[in-house]
């Protein structure tokens, strides 16, 4: 079973996040954090195989969190889905840039997410 972090201080597109994972049809345990820093706690809890995170949070934003997942050497190796409103160029190459495999703006199409989590997760 893979299991996936959702990072998100909207409650309501952690939901629908989880809902989007749940039809792809692979059974995968996905648990939530409300912030970056509720994320950091999380991450020595759980063996991740993915993790997706939007931007824009309190505390620790979802770029500084990307940068300290993929700077910690036991954290590495899992991939990064950012998930944001963030459209610009510059935030979607600054998140590839420090270590995202992918980046999804919101609002999605179920069918756009499910597609990058599938081809991520090889799935």
């Amino acid at each position: 079973m893979k299991s996936v972090l959702v990072v998100d201080d909207s409650a309501t597109t952690r939901s629908l996040i989880k809902a989007v994972i749940d039809e792809i049809g692979e059974e995968m345990n996905v648990v939530e954090a409300g912030s970056g820093f509720e994320a950091l706690r999380l991450l020595p809890q759980h063996a991740f195989d993915l993790i997706l995170t939007d931007i824009n949070m309190p505390d620790i934003n979802g770029l500084e969190f990307t940068n300290f997942a993929k700077n910690d050497t036991r954290y590495v190796h899992i991939p990064i889905i950012i998930v944001s409103t963030e459209k610009s160029r510059e935030d979607i190459e600054k998140g590839l840039a420090l270590g995202a495999i992918a980046y999804v703006t919101k609002p999605f199409r179920t069918e756009e997410l499910q597609g990058t989590i599938r081809k991520v997760l090889k799935i």
